[in-house]
């Protein structure tokens, strides 16, 4: 009998079913337009803050540069004057730790054996100036004297001879790179995940101390390297093994060799500028972080978190708006859906006095009536969360498609040495800050936003249920006599 008389009600009413149903579906559809887009920049954040420390990469710790002004890390360059007039090239190369003040390596399995840290790597950045070219010794042109007839001077000594310097000069090139020490045996942490190869290979985890480098494509294309290139830091060959790209923003470095050749080169060994942590679980990173710090005193531990409040830019904004204005805003839509299908409902109750006055008097007792009007609603409230689930879905599919592009600007983080960009992404090569990156934006639409799609439908259809049912339970047989002409 329920059942019947619901589907009866439900077809002879179809217009305010429509009605009641479409509202619930607009508000519906408004909160998983914005929590798929509110997922999609989330994604997108990830993808920037991936390009800075690499996947798998949770926290990196380092240690503050020293201050400036120091003398320890300025450059040096004594090249001999040669007589001969020959021109000949001469060069020198200064490899220096860059943006950090180094640690220990063994700091990297201190680090590692905290609780809730799965894994932790150390890596080496550093900064080479190499400084090449040649004299040009000058000719002397005599002068006309003057006084060729004045002899010797006061004392018996001869005058210098009058005439100038003419030609002559230096001509040097400053080339001005940056290496990176990566630890080969761990290839799942440090800044290399961040980066594809796109020719040749990485390393292998035997190549520890071997001659070998990767090479960023930009730098490769600037210096025209290719896989099987030989490269020279310092007096030392190695040969490009690979050439990568980075998947988004910058890359880490120019160059990329093992840790051990790289402290090798800058004369550190067993030193590391960066120590990578991946944590056993993201809950847990919060705590690791102080942990680390409490155990490894002057150190700066940054997280992904600590880095996502310095993106600025279109995504930012974006991103402040679908969690600030967009949550909001849909609670508003979505609540005033709720009233106003609960008004509607109440009055369609009021149309309906000498029906349930009738049956009231026929011997239904007001929780039959009042079950019968929520049971109803509950129907247009699923008709609503249908349609809504459809419209949300086709604008989820809408902002996919068209796929706006946001930007990205990496920058007012601290710099190297201060926990910033830099910072995380163990500081060689480039300066992140006034990097722009632009970013697609989609809209993935999760079973957890269908799942709350769904509820939102039943709560609805429930909230102008209880409208109706008060209504309804209210109502005398008496009323319906008064109705009757």
């Amino acid at each position: 009998m329920f059942f019947t008389y619901l589907r009866r009600e439900l077809r002879r009413r179809r217009k305010a079913a429509l009605v009641v149903a479409s509202g619930l579906a607009l508000g519906i559809a408004l909160v998983i337009v914005v929590s798929s887009v509110s997922a999609g920049m989330g994604r997108a954040q990830d993808k920037v803050l991936q390009s800075l420390y690499g996947l798998g990469t949770d926290m990196t710790v380092t240690k503050a540069a020293a201050p400036a002004g120091s003398d320890a890390q300025r450059p040096r360059f004594r090249f001999d004057a040669q007589d001969d007039g020959s021109g000949g090239e001469q060069s020198s190369d200064r490899v220096m730790v860059r943006g950090f003040q180094t640690l220990a390596g063994s700091t990297v399995g201190r680090v590692g054996a905290q609780s809730g840290v799965a894994d932790a790597v150390g890596g080496l950045s550093l900064q080479v100036v190499k400084v090449s070219g040649a004299f040009t010794r000058g000719r002397f042109e005599q002068g006309d004297g003057g006084g060729g007839g004045q002899g010797f001077g006061r004392g018996g000594a001869q005058p210098s001879p009058q005439g100038r310097v003419e030609g002559g000069g230096a001509d040097f090139d400053v080339n001005n790179y940056s290496v990176y020490g990566t630890d080969v045996t761990k290839p799942a942490l440090g800044p290399l995940t961040s980066s594809k190869i796109t020719s040749g290979r990485s390393f292998t985890r035997s190549e520890t101390d071997a001659r070998v480098a990767v090479a960023d494509a930009a730098y490769a294309k600037e210096k025209k390297l290719k896989t099987g290139s030989t490269v020279t830091v310092k007096g030392t060959g190695f040969k490009v093994v690979g050439i990568t790209t980075a998947d988004s923003g910058d890359a880490a470095a120019d160059l990329y060799v093992p840790l051990k050749q790289a402290q090798t080169l800058a004369g550190a060994k067993g030193k590391v500028t960066t120590i990578y942590v991946k944590a056993t679980d993201s809950q847990r990173i919060g705590s690791v972080k102080s942990e680390i710090q409490k155990d490894v005193p002057g150190t700066t531990v940054t997280t992904s978190a600590d880095l996502a409040g310095t993106v600025s830019g279109s995504l930012s904004t974006a991103s402040s708006l679908a969690a600030g204005v967009g949550k909001w805003l849909s609670i508003v839509v979505l609540a005033a859906a709720f009233l106003v299908a609960g008004l509607l409902t109440s009055s369609a109750v009021s149309r309906r006095v000498r029906e349930f006055g009738t049956l009231k008097a026929l011997g239904w007792k007001s929780g039959r009536v009042t079950r019968q009007v929520v049971g109803e609603a509950v129907v247009n409230g699923l008709v609503g969360g249908a349609l809504g689930i459809a419209l949300g879905l086709a604008g989820a599919y809408a902002v996919t498609a068209v796929s706006p592009t946001l930007q990205a600007q990496l920058g007012g983080g601290g710099g190297a040495g201060g926990g910033g960009f830099g910072g995380f992404r163990g500081g060689p090569g480039r300066d992140a800050a006034g990097k722009t990156l632009d970013v697609a934006l989609t809209a993935p639409v999760s079973l957890t936003t269908i799942a709350l799609a769904v509820g939102l439908a039943v709560t609805g259809g429930l909230v102008a249920g209880a409208f109706g049912g008060w209504r309804a339970s209210r109502l005398r047989p008496a009323d319906a006599l008064r109705r009757v002409e």
